[in-house]
């Protein structure tokens, strides 16, 4: 078990792996996910989902040079285990000593405590300026789920993006068409036309803003997410890459109890109970 990931301590040995060991880490995260939170509990759903994504994300860009900033964190688990996190996931006894959000004591590959919601886009808005001030080069990359996408700060980062922002800013829109609940309200009605079209759709609510707009359709495919991090690296403008995915896949219950499975207690307290008796 979790023979490939064992050799992960760090973005760089991501980038050795080929097609079929690639998709073997991705087996492996999602083992080592359920390994951890129904025994420790934590962030369900948002974690399933997204891992293909975080693996073509370091396979892809050079964390920490490139900065990857998390909204809410909470789907950051696969990202802390590709950063030498992992035991936190496949070894119990280790639990205690992974927050279950982004947290720069914890590694140089976290750039924010982060727990609230809709922060990505403006959080990573301030990190441009930054490095444009200083002359330096690197990706920006922010990821915001479509459930913070109507916060107000969202928007208000997405718009700043749209109209202050000239160079390499990387926006990828997580849409798993759920939030904690269901999504309602305007932005997830063009979300859907814009899913229906595969990004197609005139009305185009990021393209309003000013911001350039890919469309990928399978963000549960690692060489799919990898071709498009690949077009959109060292963009020289503010681009949002809207990828679909499925929420708590690759676990059935959580597949089709979305709500249900955001987040769950798992076997907390009795671990607890157990690690104050050693």
């Amino acid at each position: 078990m979790y023979d490939i990931l064992k050799t992960i301590n760090n973005p760089q040995d991501v980038k050795k792996l080929n097609t079929e060991q690639l998709n073997i880490l991705a087996e492996d995260i999602r083992e080592a996910l359920f390994n951890r939170l129904t025994k420790f509990g934590g962030h369900f759903g948002p974690n399933f989902g997204i891992v293909e994504t975080e693996i073509a994300m370091h396979y892809v860009f050079d964390s920490p040079k490139d900065k990857f900033v998390f909204d809410v964190s909470h789907q950051s688990y696969p990202h802390k285990m590709l950063t030498g996190r992992k035991a936190g996931y496949i070894e119990d006894e280790h639990f205690i000593e992974d927050s279950g959000y982004t947290n720069p004591d914890e590694s140089e590959h976290d750039l924010f405590n982060v727990g609230h919601t809709s922060t990505s886009v403006s959080l990573a808005t301030g990190l441009v300026k930054a490095r444009d001030l200083k002359g330096e080069k690197y990706n920006v990359v922010a990821l915001i789920g479509d459930g913070s996408l109507s916060g107000g700060e969202a928007l208000e980062g997405l718009d700043f993006a749209g109209s202050e922002i000239h160079s390499n800013l990387i926006i990828i829109v997580n849409d798993n068409q759920q939030s904690i609940a269901e999504v309602h309200g305007g932005i997830y009605k063009n979300l859907d036309k814009l899913r229906a079209t595969k990004g197609t759709d005139p009305c185009n609510f990021f393209k309003t803003l000013g911001l350039d707009y890919i469309y990928e359709e399978n963000g549960n495919d690692i060489q799919a997410m990898i071709k498009v991090f690949e077009r959109v690296k060292n963009i020289d403008h503010p681009v949002v890459v809207h990828i679909n995915t499925q929420k708590g896949k690759g676990y059935k219950l959580a597949e089709e109890n979305r709500e249900a499975w955001h987040w769950c207690m798992g076997g907390m307290w009795n671990f607890l109970q157990k690690l104050i008796l050693l």
